[in-house]
């Protein structure tokens, strides 16, 4: 898949995400507004960000369950990049570390890098930096299986 298509894929889905009302997206709407994508090739991702207010702790520091939800945001799209699968991603393990803060309307930079992928794992490494002094304020490991689950309540049952 060309990088060009792998973008304007990336891009539609961010437009999706801050478009639709359900939870799940909502959350991804909140968490990421005002994410850029600045640089894009298979398997590697560059944002940034500058962190609004609705993502703020009662001090005004980034929220950690923001920093979270945005890191796996970006961690599934930079999935995409290396398999061509967007959905259907589960999550089999997932760590942060956090080393610094932030507060709202700093910049940061956000990397998110695929560090394998064999059969329907994949290992993605995803670090937050602030932008202007390159201070690193946290770095996620995620682990991802594809799935093609259906629930059984979603399949159609025999009239037999």
């Amino acid at each position: 898949m060309e990088v060009e298509t792998l973008a304007q894929i990336s891009r539609e889905w961010m437009q999706e995400a801050a478009t639709k009302g359900t939870a799940r997206v909502e959350l991804e709407n909140r968490a990421a507004q005002g994410l850029i994508i600045d640089h894009l090739q298979k398997g590697f991702m560059r944002f940034t960000f500058v962190i609004p207010p609705s993502a703020s702790d009662a001090n005004g520091n980034w929220q950690a369950g923001a920093i979270a939800t945005i890191m796996d945001i970006i961690a599934s799209m930079a999935i995409f990049t290396e398999t061509g699968t967007a959905r259907g991603q589960v999550t089999m393990d997932y760590n942060i570390s956090y080393y610094s803060s932030a507060k709202i309307q700093e910049e940061v930079e956000i990397d998110a890098k695929v560090i394998g992928s064999k059969g329907k794992l994949t290992s993605v490494a995803v670090e937050v930096r602030r932008k202007y002094d390159g201070e690193l304020i946290a770095v996620a490991k995620q682990w991802t299986a594809s799935n093609q689950f259906k629930a059984s309540w979603t399949i159609p049952r025999s009239k037999l």
